[in-house]
């Protein structure tokens, strides 16, 4: 199929981007296109309107800091995870790119795109949650902040305004005695997760947990925290905590999870208390060797 029609524009800055969006009715921006490309070809989705930001050199590149690290919203996926400085100041992030789609699919895909596009299957939003990103928003009222917490609202929604675009994004960098791992099961790789688990530990110096992160994906219509599970565990000696009691804590308060075509809301159940287990094992050795 093709797309309905739509008028195309291409501005070259965030105020042009930002300024098209409030005159025009019924816009959409277009970043990497790995996801909307595809619903308006299926005619998923309709748009009289849609914004090109490839053009808008502003919304690229990535900023290192001593305590966070800054990704343009338009920077591509394959350009994080070839960058060195994000593979050590933010492993999480590093460590997740790898698993979404294929190659070709990040050669183009955009870290604020995937963002904004907030699949609950997806590895980035789940790891932005976990890690308390935050979400840097411009309209032609400004700009403004927004945490992870706040940010997702639903399956493909979020907290932007119809007028605002998201032009970066704020990785908080953990020091430390630390350990990442994102783990998911998938029918295949590059395949959506039937769930997922990101998660991050800190150790003190006799190998107590000091803080812990667990970003749960593809288990409802967002990205979830383990909240509960992760405050159980600090302050409690690594060497005994349960991986497996620690997974089915971690999604012990989630609800009703959504079943489909993958499986009943009991399996995903499962294979999610699986995967948390098998991220915090992996994490909390990394963690425990520095």
């Amino acid at each position: 199929m093709k797309p309905a029609p739509f008028d195309y524009h291409a501005p070259a800055t965030i105020d042009e981007v930002v300024h098209l969006l409030t005159e025009l009715d019924d816009a959409k921006v277009l970043a990497g296109g790995q996801s909307f490309i595809p619903l308006l070809s299926m005619r998923l989705a309709v748009f009289e309107h849609v914004v090109d930001l490839r053009r808008v050199e502003e919304l690229r590149g990535i900023e290192t800091h001593d305590d966070s690290v800054r990704i343009g919203a338009a920077t591509t996926q394959a350009t994080v995870e070839r960058d060195a400085e994000v593979a050590r100041l933010v492993p999480l992030l590093s460590r997740a790119l790898p698993l979404i789609g294929h190659f070709q699919i990040r050669n183009r895909g955009t870290i604020g795109g995937s963002l904004a596009h907030a699949d609950p299957a997806s590895e980035l939003p789940a790891v932005a949650l976990a890690l308390d990103a935050e979400f840097e928003a411009a309209s032609v009222r400004g700009r403004r902040v927004i945490r992870a917490s706040e940010f997702f609202t639903g399956t493909w929604s979020t907290s932007l305004d119809e007028d605002e675009i998201l032009v970066g994004v704020r990785f908080p960098v953990w020091s430390g005695r630390c350990g990442f791992a994102v783990k998911e099961v998938t029918r295949r790789h590059g395949d959506f997760a039937m769930a997922g688990a990101c998660v991050a530990v800190e150790v003190d110096h006799s190998g107590t947990v000091a803080r812990c992160a667990i970003g749960l994906f593809a288990l409802g219509s967002t990205p979830l925290r383990a909240t509960a599970a992760e405050q159980s565990i600090v302050g409690v000696p690594a060497s005994e905590v349960d991986a497996a009691a620690l997974g089915r804590a971690a999604v012990a308060d989630l609800g009703s999870i959504p079943a489909d075509l993958n499986g009943s809301s009991d399996y995903h159940r499962r294979i999610g208390a699986t995967v948390v287990g098998r991220a915090w094992t992996s994490a909390i050795e990394e963690a425990l060797r520095d």
